[in-house]
């Protein structure tokens, strides 16, 4: 594995190039004051009617609308929702000069072809390996975060330096690029998302709790003890791996979790992350993604009305309420 640095990067690349962020969600707010802070030209591409426009002056972004911002630039980077850039690539391609640079945090539209670039473009990919605010906050600190990068056209013979430049210039590169695919990210990413970190660890969490209530214990108790040591644990793999978190808790809980943890997840949990990568790779999640969208969201907007409805949440809230006023 090699991790490219900052000493390892020409910014010259980007030198005098116009940036669009096309998008101002998580990762497009980070991404532009990052790029604006890095001394690059960046423009941040709305609709007539996007209601982060006055949030994205304030900070110090010069807007425009999302034709004139892409027919101004020689880079663009794609920060909409996955199920949105199909549309969004669409509308704007007209307006692509001829060699230019299209970029993504995010292998989805691409690998499943949600969009088929023109042949004259560039198109790369930048993927920070965690959220928005964290990349922003990181940068601000001096430091950076890791992120993953790939070419799939190199129309101009200079994608690969163009993607390198872009990197640096939000941060990634203090704490290193790593060379990937689209298809690679991709899959890899979705597969956590659904089996790992954002699917199976919150059900757990809200199992736990559950339990626990379940046979009697006081909800507070059981929030403390199976939510609220998350961040603890979170923190003790990122500084020290998973073996030596084990050793750094009470030989209670070291035991505990070698004869607990491969009662949970056992076989048949290792059967259906096997099954989740399937559905991910064959491109049916794809397809879900965007079936979903077309019918408003009706899955999503369920899932957030019972996650909203449930005891942990009301939980947490009280918990949260009593800090605030200690």
């Amino acid at each position: 594995m090699e991790l490219l640095r900052d000493s390892d990067i020409d910014s010259s690349a980007l030198a005098g190039k116009r940036v669009a962020i096309l998008g101002y969600g998580n990762q497009g707010r980070a991404q532009a004051l990052n790029l604006k802070d890095s001394g690059v030209d960046v423009v941040v591409g709305l609709r007539g009617a996007s209601g982060s426009r006055q949030e994205a002056e304030e900070a110090g972004l010069e807007t425009a609308l999302v034709e004139d911002a892409t027919a101004s630039a020689n880079v663009i980077m794609f920060l909409a929702p996955d199920e949105a850039i199909g549309g969004i690539y669409q509308e704007v391609e007209p307006r692509l000069r001829d060699g230019v640079a299209i970029g993504f945090s995010h292998g989805l539209a691409i690998h499943f072809n949600f969009i088929e670039p023109r042949c004259d473009l560039d198109v790369f990919l930048i993927a920070p390996k965690g959220p928005g605010r964290a990349l922003r906050s990181l940068y601000q600190e001096g430091q950076g975060m890791i992120a993953l990068w790939a070419v799939a056209q190199d129309a101009t013979g200079n994608a690969r330096e163009t993607t390198l430049a872009y990197g640096k210039a939000i941060g990634c590169a203090r704490a290193g690029l790593l060379a990937s695919s689209f298809g690679e990210e991709c899959e890899a990413d979705l597969f956590n998302e659904q089996a790992v970190v954002w699917g199976a660890v919150p059900e757990i969490l809200v199992a736990g709790f559950e339990t626990l209530t379940d046979a009697g214990i006081a909800p507070e108790v059981a929030f403390l003890e199976c939510v609220g040591e998350l961040k603890l644990l979170a923190d003790l793999i990122e500084g020290n791996g998973i073996a030596a978190m084990r050793e750094a808790i009470s030989n209670t809980a070291e035991l505990g979790a070698v004869l607990g943890g491969p009662r949970i997840v056992d076989e048949h949990v290792r059967r259906r992350m096997q099954d989740i990568f399937a559905e991910v790779s064959s491109g049916h999640f794809a397809r879900q993604l965007q079936a979903e969208a077309d019918g408003g969201y009706p899955l999503l907007e369920k899932a957030r009305a019972v996650a909203r409805g449930q005891a942990v949440e009301h939980m947490f809230e009280k918990l949260r309420a009593v800090a605030k006023r200690d």
